[in-house]
């Protein structure tokens, strides 16, 4: 099998003189846009232990410049986030993104209310399911694509009552002891 390489031209100057010389790289050394190996992956693990979670949907989210560079280093939190619609548009409230520490005076606000971007067939399942009594929308992670989009994995969800989560907690302990035992 033939391998393709693609050549780059790297230039050096020189105070008396400039040269040029040519570096091959295997098609898997190419640089992408993200080139940061780490995940981002920020989850809500109260979610989990204070609803059932039904389904599942991936939205995006709209940012400022200096969100999304606090969101890349880590600096965010959704554990007290929750989701609700304004005029039809689902916005998660109560999302903590650190203030970026490198931003001017054009810093954003940490708690601010942010849209979601989902598409209307979705929105429109959401809206409908979230009539219904106790049903709520809950952010459950929060992560970078290989694109270098944020997206927000939401789910929709049904509140537990305080014996499910005894009944939770003692599977999460059956769950400990038998991969103790396996080890």
């Amino acid at each position: 099998m033939e391998q393709k390489y693609t050549i780059f031209p790297k230039f050096h100057i020189f105070p008396a003189r400039c040269t040029a010389f040519f570096v091959l790289l295997q098609p898997n050394e190419i640089m992408s846009k993200n080139t940061n190996p780490t995940q981002i992956e920020i989850k809500n693990r109260k979610a989990e232990y204070q609803y059932f979670l039904l389904t599942s949907y991936t939205a995006g989210i709209v940012l400022t410049g200096t969100e999304i560079k606090s969101i890349r280093a880590g600096r965010a939190n959704i554990t007290d986030a929750y989701c609700s619609f304004v005029n039809n548009e689902l916005w998660v409230h109560n999302m903590h993104v650190s203030e970026y520490a490198n931003g001017s005076y054009n810093n954003h606000q940490p708690k601010r209310d942010r849209k979601l971007l989902l598409n209307k067939k979705e929105i429109r399942k959401l809206l409908s399911k979230l009539n219904e009594r106790g049903f709520t929308i809950v952010p459950t992670l929060l992560w970078i694509n290989e694109n270098g989009y944020a997206k927000l994995d939401i789910s929709l969800a049904k509140g537990k009552k305080l014996y499910d989560k005894r009944e939770s907690i003692k599977e999460k302990d059956e769950r400990r002891r038998k991969q103790q035992e396996d080890e």
